[in-house]
């Protein structure tokens, strides 16, 4: 750990001065208590960095929060060992592919029978908050079990033993990122209607006992709520196209769900506080949890120890380094098959911002977060699925 400022502490190693000077400003805020964390995989972000911890007092900044409520793992043990595996890895990507929609703005085109009680679950859920998300998104019932695009992704992997483990990473989708955009730009709003200077836009906050933070949170939660589901719902799909490729039903051995990208009232150093943690895991003493490496490296299954300074949390995966922009002119698509060598993935030049080389070394995060997390396993991937 290193202390930056009064109110600013990293576990990053590899931490560029954009990336310091971004958390600085949020650090200054004055509801900030006792201080902003950064975790290993920290970089520049939108709204707040990310990589982050933001513990607030009586206040929350929604762009800090981000705009993928609820973002977050799942993973599944099965009983299945690697030698259990049929040999065409290509069939099961295809069935995978075909059974949960990919990429930005994709979604079901009806609703299936996993999906039919999760979906009731969420319309009680609103209405006991006090709102419809159809006012958001018309078809959020149809988004409930689809992947998304970017870094999201599904994968069969294997640990240190070669056991065969189902992962995922996925959010809040659509509606979640309009219920964001909502609440992003009523702060605003508020910050131009009271005249509050910021130090930059995207630090507008709503301020805890006002209608707008009761609603924020509200909607938050119910968010975050969906993008939990949308995990399992997924994995429920997962788990039935390796049944069918296996030809033996998958028994689940431990599944872990947890965020990424979220907010929770915890207590830390003797006070109540709101915790936005903007790409980072809660790591209480004992809690599992999943941090995932870029495309083509390993990703880890950890547990918690409880470290107080960093409010209980750890990273969330590797961190870029170059923007997606950036690094689809600096790699190519023969360097990305380079690092993809033995897992099956759809061949295609569109995921070159993904490769390996854009994001940080995730053994040198893991190695930084040694501190905030034990690692219980080491997982390998063998067939990676990504929307465009």
């Amino acid at each position: 750990m290193e202390t930056l400022s009064k109110r600013l502490v990293s576990w990053a190693s590899l931490l560029d001065e954009l990336t310091i000077e971004q958390a600085r400003v949020s650090s200054t805020m004055p509801f900030i208590y006792p201080h902003l964390a950064l975790m290993p995989d920290a970089h520049l972000g939108l709204g707040a960095t990310v990589g982050s911890v933001i513990p607030t007092l009586g206040a929350i900044i929604p762009a800090a929060v981000g705009v993928d409520i609820g973002c977050g793992m799942i993973a599944v043990q099965t009983q299945f060992a690697a030698s259990d595996l049929p040999t065409d890895r290509r069939e099961v990507r295809e069935q995978i592919e075909r059974a949960i929609p990919l990429s930005a703005g994709k979604h079901n085109r009806k609703i299936v029978a996993t999906a039919l009680p999760r979906v009731a679950e969420l319309e009680a859920l609103a209405e006991a908050k006090g709102f419809d998300p159809a006012r958001y998104a018309g078809n959020w019932r149809e988004q409930l079990g689809s992947l998304g695009s970017g870094n999201h992704f599904i994968e069969v992997s294997l640990d240190e033993a070669d056991r065969v483990w189902l992962f995922l990473h996925s959010g809040s989708r659509g509606v979640g990122n309009k219920i964001a955009q909502h609440h992003i730009a009523v702060a605003r709003r508020l910050a131009k209607q009271w005249w509050i200077d910021l130090p930059h836009p995207d630090l507008a906050y709503l301020v805890e006992g006002t209608p707008e933070f009761t609603r924020y949170i509200a909607e938050l939660r119910w968010a975050q709520h969906f993008a939990l589901l949308n995990r399992e719902e997924m994995m429920d799909r997962v788990i039935r196209q390796v049944s069918e490729w296996v030809g033996t039903p998958v028994e689940e051995r431990q599944r872990i769900n947890c965020h990424h990208n979220f907010t929770e009232s915890e207590e830390h150093f003797g006070k109540r506080v709101w915790v936005s943690r903007k790409g980072a895991i809660q790591a209480d003493a004992g809690r599992p949890g999943l941090i995932p490496g870029s495309m083509g490296t390993a990703s880890y299954v950890v547990e918690g120890l409880g470290d107080a300074m960093s409010l209980n949390s750890s990273p969330h995966g590797a961190g870029r380094t170059y923007s997606r922009s950036k690094a689809r002119q600096t790699f190519t698509l023969e360097q990305l098959r380079e690092a993809m060598v033995g897992i099956e993935f759809r061949d295609t030049d569109a995921f070159i911002d993904e490769i390996p080389q854009a994001y940080k070394p995730i053994d040198q995060v893991m190695a930084d977060a040694a501190p905030l997390v034990e690692v219980r396993h080491t997982l390998r991937q063998i067939v990676n699925v990504k929307g465009n």
